[in-house]
């Protein structure tokens, strides 16, 4: 994962910086900033429930597009978010042209299942994490935001 210039990179050792933190150890957000960052990972299963799936990156976006200036923590989080939001949506493309094809179908099943869990569990997880302070690194990303 690479650093904006003059943004810590949170949920890192950082030698000497302004924190002092010890590695896997929540890192000091103010209360406002890690409830915008369990914002950005929940309105992504929020906006799936709404959309059927379809729109589940918007509100990571929307988030990131808030914060990007204003909070590295939250710019991360939702950041993460989305790039993970897009790898499962593509996932889900893929899964439906598989779909209509009709030989496709076990396929297109699985992949659909497989983005669908992917979603659930890795936006609970990262919005739990979020409210201690902790950082979400998301296994399967397309690093569009950073």
């Amino acid at each position: 994962m690479t650093q904006q210039p003059g943004f810590q990179q949170y949920g890192e050792p950082t030698p000497g910086g302004p924190y002092g933190h010890q590695p896997g150890q929540p890192v000091p957000v103010d209360s406002e900033h890690r409830t915008a960052a369990a914002l950005a990972h929940a309105s992504s299963v929020i906006a799936m429930v709404i959309s059927a799936g379809w729109l589940s990156f918007v509100g990571p976006l929307v988030m990131w597009l808030i914060y990007k200036d204003r909070s590295p923590f939250v710019r991360q989080a939702a950041a993460g978010s989305f790039n993970f939001n897009l790898g499962l949506w593509l996932m889900s493309i893929v899964g439906w042209i598989f779909i209509i094809t009709v030989i496709g179908i076990p396929i297109g099943l699985i992949l659909l299942a497989v983005s669908f869990l992917g979603q659930i569990i890795g936006h609970v997880i990262g919005t739990l994490r979020a409210t201690k302070g902790e950082t979400m690194n998301y296994p399967f990303q397309l690093k569009v935001l950073r």
